[in-house]
């Protein structure tokens, strides 16, 4: 990391702290939160996490910036863990903290700054707060655009997540042409079968579904679904995100018994990777209905769309 600051002299009561922060982050390097290989590390840990980071809060003596950092990049992980999870309220402040703490290491425009922006922005606009999250997400792609130039793929991710929320807003003129940019940047930097380039063709898919040109939308959808198998095989949640996307829009195009398969496989795998009450989950079970339903199957989507609300509720009640 870049850019940091000298803190003051750390106290004698900081050392411990010192020393778990780093161990901490230690034992969950290479651990992606993302990676549902990662999960079972990041559920075990994640108590302690939020415990040392606490702490700093009654410190005695100011942290220095290795404390900071690290703490910092513990919560930043630890908030997408919650992400990914659904836990969006209890993510929300712990992406908040690790922003504020990364403007005082690193200053208000450097790079580490901007991610932790851009994952703040995410959440809060799987939270439906849209006009918070787009300011921050407009800032994140200046920083990375000053920091690193029009072309580099960290300005590929500020323009997919900004693209994400203008189509959010219904602004899908405004946000079909940064979504080319992204995939234009990540397959000059990584060529046409990385994953990266199949994120962005998810997304510009979705875009293209909501302007009407289905047409457009499906080889495109089909391509991000062979880079996926590809990349991680056939039972990972992004390979299932593919699936479920390439089949809304056979669904759209009038395909539903194409566009069956598809989903029941999507439904299967995040089951696997998420357990049978996960939002996500939820969201398989209403599409799949939808795809019943158009096939005139009546009584086998009642029950999945009755799982899906329960599920939802559950959430709900869940949330704090």
């Amino acid at each position: 990391m870049s850019g940091e600051v000298p803190g003051g002299a750390a106290g004698p009561a900081s050392r411990p702290l010192a020393v778990a922060l780093r161990l901490l982050r230690a034992d969950t390097s290479g651990q992606n939160a993302d990676d549902p290989q990662a999960w079972p590390r990041w559920a075990a840990l994640l108590p302690h996490v939020l415990a040392a980071a606490g702490h700093l809060d009654h410190r005695v003596g100011q942290p220095d910036s290795a404390q900071l950092a690290d703490a910092s990049w513990l919560l930043d992980q630890a908030g997408s863990y919650l992400y990914v999870h659904a836990r969006l309220t209890e993510a929300r402040p712990l992406l908040e903290r690790a922003v504020a703490i990364d403007e005082a290491v690193y200053g208000p425009d450097d790079p580490e700054v901007a991610v932790g922006l851009s994952n703040l922005a995410t959440t809060l606009r799987g939270l439906g707060q849209l006009g918070r999250a787009r300011p921050m997400q407009e800032r994140a792609l200046a920083i990375d655009e000053a920091a690193y130039g029009p072309d580099h793929p960290a300005v590929a991710v500020d323009l997919n997540n900004l693209a994400q929320i203008l189509q959010d807003f219904g602004q899908l003129g405004e946000a079909l042409p940064l979504q080319e940019r992204a995939l234009a940047i990540d397959e000059a930097t990584h060529g046409p079968d990385h994953p990266a380039v199949a994120v962005d063709l998810n997304n510009l898919a979705q875009i293209l579904q909501d302007l009407g040109r289905l047409g457009e939308a499906l080889p495109l959808q089909e391509r991000a679904l062979a880079i996926d198998e590809a990349t991680f095989g056939p039972g990972h949640p992004e390979v299932a995100r593919d699936l479920n996307n390439l089949a809304a829009i056979l669904r759209d195009l009038g395909e539903p018994a194409e566009a069956l398969p598809l989903q029941q496989r999507a439904l299967a795998i995040d089951e696997a990777a998420y357990g049978p009450d996960h939002p996500v989950v939820a969201i398989r079970l209403n599409n799949l209905a939808a795809i019943l339903e158009g096939l005139g199957q009546w009584e086998a989507a009642l029950p999945l769309v009755e799982r899906a609300l329960a599920i939802e509720e559950a959430a709900r009640s869940a949330e704090p």
